[in-house]
């Protein structure tokens, strides 16, 4: 992911362990990677993406040839997802593309085990979540704003966030963007419905060390967690 999605605040309190150096080459490898996540998901997201890549200045080279790296790699290529438990009892969505699903299981399963967490069977995690698309703002919507969204079918919204169902994404977010309103992310999630409550900024980097440690298997599309801390 990428982050994939939705973990950045939490991301924040973990690098205030440590310093995080924002190198050039880091900027285009998460530019990179949520080209492909967008690729993966069937183009949802993918000219937000682009255009993110561009405003990093990563050469339009670079954009084609993932793109054609992608289109010949995916005929060979099967998607699977993952359901399981982290430390403190968080659920956690792991979705993936592999050329070899048992490789993947036995790295993902390692990494839980590794971590302090454990994986989960089929449906053991996915009914605590909601499958939704998000758009994060650069800024608060005014009531106006948001009263014109609702009528093309905008579910909720979350200071900077808009949520939207999966189908109208696209369309919402084209909407936002003629509105004049900079759209930071816009991406297919998974939600979580009621979320485990972290006490410690240590208990979230438990959690965000092994989120961070699956994200950076290179079939790991994307990892959705489900807590909130305060």
């Amino acid at each position: 992911m990428k982050l994939m999605s939705g973990h950045s605040k939490w991301a924040n309190i973990k690098n205030r362990k440590g310093a995080v150096d924002k190198k050039r080459s880091e900027v285009f490898t998460k530019a990179s990677r949520n080209i492909m996540t967008a690729l993966r998901l069937g183009g949802v997201g993918l000219k937000t993406a682009i255009e993110q890549a561009r405003e990093v200045n990563m050469p339009k080279e670079n954009i084609d040839r993932l793109m054609k790296r992608y289109e010949e790699r995916k005929v060979n290529l099967e998607k699977c997802r993952f359901e399981g438990f982290g430390p403190l009892n968080v659920p956690l969505i792991i979705e993936a593309e592999t050329d070899n699903k048992n490789r993947t299981l036995g790295e993902i399963k390692l990494l839980f085990r590794n971590y302090g967490g454990k994986i989960g069977s089929e449906g053991s995690v996915d009914f605590m979540f909601d499958r939704v698309g998000e758009i994060e703002t650069e800024r608060i919507l005014t009531d106006e704003e948001q009263l014109l969204l609702i009528e093309l079918g905008v579910r909720d919204f979350e200071e900077k966030m808009v949520i939207t169902e999966v189908n109208s994404l696209t369309l919402i977010g084209d909407k936002i963007k003629e509105m004049g309103i900079g759209v930071k992310t816009e991406e297919v999630v998974e939600r979580c419905k009621q979320k485990i409550r972290l006490i410690s900024e240590d208990e979230v980097v438990k959690i965000m060390d092994l989120i961070d440690a699956l994200e950076e298997n290179s079939d790991v599309i994307n990892v959705f967690s489900g807590f909130e801390f305060q």
